[in-house]
Parts: structure tokens; sequence; C-alpha cells
């Protein structure tokens, strides 16, 4: 939750500390270029999860991975606070996908790790923890649009305001800084020994072989090499229509922002709402409703369902 509280909160001003003055807190930089930092910032962030995957199944261990990556994050938001220029902006930003590809890909497996394949309540478990780290994502925008837009902006002589943003990455980074100590405060408790070895290694002591070869979650039946090439080939269409899906998707942090913010009227009973705030409409909808996906698939129906498909 407090990751994705301080991805989503820093993601929530990124545009508008990009595009603003410097007068008004922000760095004066071209909409165009903006956007473009914008669309790079957000395809690299998806695509280290690939690499930082592969590192902790290899090498370090989903445990250790987690950890690097949130220490990471948490620098890169104190990187944009304290350094409030194009070499904060970029060193913050890079440090922001180096950690988010640790992160990111562990955090998730180690959910599934928790069940045995083939456990119906393991897609219920995903749709609690999909709540749980969009609660962070619900409540990030309104607490960083509240601080940068209210309690930390102030006027200029000229009558125009100067917006708190480096007060967002700072609450973004302590909330990454408070996730993390939980994580690793709480870890053994709920995990046990979990994630703490790279997956070759815990084959290894587990007395299987190292050569990994893929089943059938149903059947244990080991699948043959055109099986899992199928498998592959299914994955990669995913990837081909998740990235139309992913690029409408981030359009809410760049050009919706823009639009929200220039074009909008945002006051409510004489209180103009933080353009940040907006960025809480998706995640609540699904706080909403995961919790009734979460209790269909342990359902009877779901249960049918899953053994169906």
């Amino acid at each position: 939750m407090w990751e994705r509280f301080s991805y989503y909160g820093m993601r929530a001003i990124l545009v508008l500390y990009l595009t603003k003055k410097l007068t008004e807190g922000g760095l004066g930089m071209d909409k165009s270029e903006a956007l473009l930092l914008y669309g790079y910032f957000a395809g690299a962030v998806y695509f280290t999860p690939l690499i930082g995957g592969w590192l902790a199944d290899k090498f370090l261990g989903k445990r250790l991975s987690i950890t690097i990556g949130g220490i990471t994050m948490m620098i890169g938001q104190f990187v944009l606070f304290g350094v409030n220029n194009l070499t904060g902006l970029y060193l913050g930003l890079l440090l922001l996908i180096i950690g988010n590809g640790f992160f990111k890909p562990n955090i998730s497996t180690l959910v599934g790790g928790l069940y045995e394949e083939g456990d119906v309540r393991r897609d219920g478990a995903f749709s609690i923890f999909y709540m749980g780290i969009n609660l962070g994502a619900f409540l990030a925008p309104i607490v960083i649009g509240v601080l940068t837009d209210n309690i930390f902006a102030t006027t200029n002589a000229d009558g125009t305001i100067a917006y708190g943003y480096k007060y967002g990455f700072l609450s973004a980074g302590i909330g990454m800084l408070l996730g993390q100590v939980l994580f690793n405060s709480l870890a053994q408790k709920y995990l046990g020994d979990l994630g703490k070895k790279p997956v070759v290694v815990a084959h290894n002591d587990a007395k299987t072989s190292t050569n990994l070869q893929s089943t059938n979650p149903e059947t244990g039946k080991v699948l043959s090499s055109k099986e899992e090439s199928q498998r592959i080939a299914v994955i990669f269409i995913l990837f081909l229509f998740g990235v139309f899906f992913w690029a409408g998707f981030e359009q809410a942090g760049s050009s919706l922002t823009l639009y929200t913010d220039k074009f909008i009227d945002r006051t409510v009973f004489g209180y103009e709402i933080p353009v940040a705030i907006f960025q809480s409409v998706n995640p609540l909808f699904i706080v909403l409703l995961a919790p009734i996906f979460g209790i269909f698939w342990v359902s009877p129906i779901g249960r049918k369902t899953y053994n169906t498909y």
C-alpha cells in the first residue's frame, strides 16, 4: 500500500511540477517535452521489472530485492524533494525507475507464493492485495494534492500561486520509508522464509532439479516444449494488447492532468479541488469492487468458473 502511495502520489504531481513556471514551484519545462519525458519514465517503469525479477530469481531472492527497491525509491523521492532542478529531476526519476524494477515484480509474486498451484484462494488473495495497494493509490493524490495546493502553497507578490510540489515528493518518500519499515519488521512473522533465497537456490535446498520445468497446475504433468511455446505466445499477445491499454491509462498522469488543470472548473462550494485529487477516482472504484471479486472467487460459482477456464 505504501509503495503505491509513494508512486501514485509522485505521479499525480509530476507533470504539473515539470510544466509550472519556476515562480509557481515548477521547473518551467515546455509541455511537449514534459509529456515526452513522462512517457519515457512510464515506459521504463514498466520495463525494468523484467530485469529486477530476473535478478531476484537468479541471485538476490525476492525479499532482498524488495528491500533494495524500496530504499532506492525512497531515496529517489527525497532527491526530488531536495534538489529542485533538472539534475535532481533526472537523478530522482532514475532512482525511482531502478527501485521500481526491483520492487514491483517481486512483491506480487510473494503473494502468489503463499498458495499452492491451482489453489482457488489465490485469485481471492490477489483481489485483496490489489485492493490494498490501490488504497494507497487512492489516498496519495488526496494527501499530496492538499499538501501541494493548500498547506504548502504560497502567494507571490503578483498574485500567482507557488505550489509546494517538493513537499509532495517529501511525503511520498516518507510513505515509502514507512512501508519498507513495516515490510521488513513483519515479513518474517507472516511470510516465514518465503522469498529469502533465489528460486534456483531454494529448489536446490529442496533437493529438486535446477532444470526447472513448467507443469500444468491442475494435473502436475510436465509441459512439452510445444505447450510451453504456446503459453509464451499467449503472454506476448497479452503484452501486445497491454501496450494499448497502458498507453491510454497513463494519460491520467500526463495529458489529462494538464487538461484538468487548464480547462476544468474545479471549484466546489468555494473550494478549488487540487488537480492531483482527480487521480483518486480510478483506485476508489478498485477499492470498492475488489472485496466483491475476492468473495466471488472463493464462492462455489467462482470455483466452478476457475475450474472451467
